[in-house]
């Protein structure tokens, strides 16, 4: 008598979701661009599903601070290590002439998280929106936030150095984030949300984004997007959550895209200003169109 076999991390994709694939010479440009300066993207490291059409696009979320994580979330492909270099000197220089070398109009960057560094990486991040804007003052910077450990000194150096869009991701609801979010706090990442929104003073427009299909239920999804909300936060991303490898947190469902348009209007009526909720969406994925919508 065979044993059943195992269930698949992520069961076949239902007709709703398609990655596409692209290539061309925007794509192959990007691709040596990357090579060439010795930079990461979130999109290689974290396995995205859209980078073949976000490259096509001459889009790409940028990650620094290394290729590699002190944390490890069930979530993510990223790799772990708990004993890391010290961040490059140089990468904040190399950054803003890829930025201009590739035309960007709006660029996302974001990092793995460095609990091994005394502010958590936010000096360096403050250091590569200041390189960009010295080469292009009018880019619109967005970026997208480990928590720092909740040290308001550390959020402070980021938001002083005037991003556009300051985004720190709550991944999942209350009850499934000490499963699934290595290291990581639900009540600490609403306050990082917080503090934000308060040093800015509103002249930072504040963002965050949550995943389905990894065990939520509906009810309290909506009660995340309401305490997101309560932040003071501006901009909502809601994706369906796709395992990048079979170690990853297994799947938990598909949600239809009929769902996926009802949490927007939710998340609408509570009070965002631009929501973007699709299976597709991912928080960096077609950023600038959901910093367009801030202003419709």
């Amino acid at each position: 008598m065979t044993e059943n076999p195992q269930k698949p991390r992520r069961p076949k994709l239902p007709p709703w979701i398609r990655v596409r694939r692209h290539a061309g010479p925007d794509f192959e440009e990007l691709s040596s661009i990357m090579r060439k300066t010795e930079l990461h993207t979130v999109c290689q490291s974290a396995k995205c599903p859209n980078l073949h059409e976000c490259w096509h696009k001459r889009k790409a979320t940028f990650m620094i601070l290394g290729d590699s994580c002190t944390r490890n979330c069930r979530f993510c492909a990223v790799p772990h290590s708990e004993k890391l270099p010290p961040p490059s000197p140089d990468e904040a220089v190399k950054l803003a002439s890829a930025v201009a070398e590739i035309g960007l109009d709006y660029v996302v960057i974001t990092s793995v998280t460095r609990d091994d560094l005394s502010d958590g990486g936010a000096s360096h991040f403050a250091d590569c929106i200041r390189e960009i804007r010295k080469v292009r003052p009018d880019l619109k910077v967005e970026v997208l936030v480990p928590d720092f450990g909740g040290l308001e000194s550390s959020i402070l150096k980021v938001i002083e150095a005037a991003p556009t869009v300051f985004n720190h991701n709550i991944e999942t609801v209350r009850r499934l984030t000490p499963m699934i979010r290595s290291g990581a706090d639900f009540e600490r990442s609403l306050s990082v949300l917080s503090i934000a929104h308060a040093l800015s003073r509103g002249g930072i427009f504040v963002k965050s984004g949550i995943m389905l299909g990894l065990g939520e239920k509906d009810d309290e999804v909506l009660e995340t997007i309401c305490e997101i909300r309560r932040t003071g936060a501006d901009i909502i991303t809601i994706g369906q959550y796709l395992p990048p490898d079979n170690s990853s947190w297994p799947l938990d469902r598909y949600v239809e895209p009929e769902k996926f348009d009802e949490l927007k209007d939710f998340a609408i009526k509570e009070g965002f200003k631009s929501v973007a909720s699709g299976p597709m969406v991912r928080s960096s994925y077609h950023a600038e169109s959901s910093y367009g919508q801030l202003f419709k």
